[in-house]
């Protein structure tokens, strides 16, 4: 395995500074990127606030913390972007995360392998007549990255071997249990959460009953949280939009198409946490 000592997380939102927290965390050199500056402070006092809560919870001392941070330089200019690994956590849009591997390719060398975060855009399809294609893979952290121990690892259909070793072994590195699965639609975990949230949202629909009592069944049953409770953590904009993904790439069946409750949600900006609202205000 290529020994990996810089890393380069590109997005600098809640995904993107968890990722970078955890990297530097674990002994890594990480540049964090970001178009924008406001976003990429942000992210800094996120960090540090994240990496505050640990030290008055005693997990970890002051000088550790100290140390995390003086690993993350932060940077709005593409050609810092250099590391052995870069791990993409932008938007969801397959456009925009085309160009910036193209931009992040040009810049690096041959041997720098390229990673994508996306929940639910097909890894194969981000990489198509890539002449990186053989160095490219998913990487799929959950929110918040720094607390979620499970990372799905994506194989396209002309990644290396050796790429996906590699990857499974700084995952492990990260404190993080790794799985590894073929690209398809939704991967393992957005592919069967959809029914999660689908089924609850159904049931909401139909008056059947109403969102508390759905969650607080699950979370007796033993899930951590209910199906309205995560997506208000997650985002509505974005389970919404990773359902319609999953939705139009198995050609629509019935029992995946998206709620209209979702399209409503998204539709008023009542997200979730993010903007104060969601199924619950916060």
């Amino acid at each position: 395995m290529k020994k990996i000592k810089t890393i380069c997380v590109c997005g600098a939102g809640t995904m993107g500074s968890g990722i970078t927290q955890v990297a530097a965390q674990h002994g890594f050199n990480v540049i964090q990127f970001d178009i924008r500056e406001s976003m990429l402070t942000k992210s800094k006092a996120s960090i540090e606030n994240s990496l505050q809560k640990l030290v008055e919870k005693g997990k970890i001392n002051i000088t550790p913390k100290d140390e995390t941070l003086q690993r993350i330089s932060f940077t709005s200019n593409i050609h810092n972007c250099i590391a052995n690994v870069v791990i993409e956590a932008v938007i969801e849009d397959k456009q925009i995360k085309q160009n910036l591997f193209d931009e992040l390719a040009m810049i690096n060398n041959g041997e720098t392998i390229f990673v994508t975060n996306t929940s639910s855009i097909s890894v194969t399809e981000l990489s198509h007549d890539k002449n990186y294609a053989q160095r490219f893979a998913g990487l799929h952290f959950f929110n918040p990255a720094q607390v979620m121990k499970l990372v799905e690892i994506i194989r396209a259909e002309k990644t290396d071997e050796t790429v996906i070793s590699t990857l499974n072994e700084l995952a492990n590195q990260f404190g993080k249990t790794p799985v590894i699965c073929n690209d398809s639609p939704g991967f393992i975990v957005n592919r069967v959460a959809r029914h999660y949230y689908l089924e609850a949202l159904q049931l909401i629909e139909e008056n059947k009953t109403d969102v508390k009592t759905i969650d607080a069944v699950m979370e007796a049953t033993g899930f951590k949280m209910g199906p309205f409770k995560l997506i208000d953590m997650i985002g509505m904009d974005v389970n919404y939009l990773v359902s319609n993904i999953v939705w139009e790439a198995l050609n629509k069946p019935e029992r995946l198409k998206p709620s209209i409750i979702q399209k409503n949600k998204a539709d008023a900006n009542e997200l979730g946490r993010k903007t104060g609202k969601g199924f619950y205000k916060y």
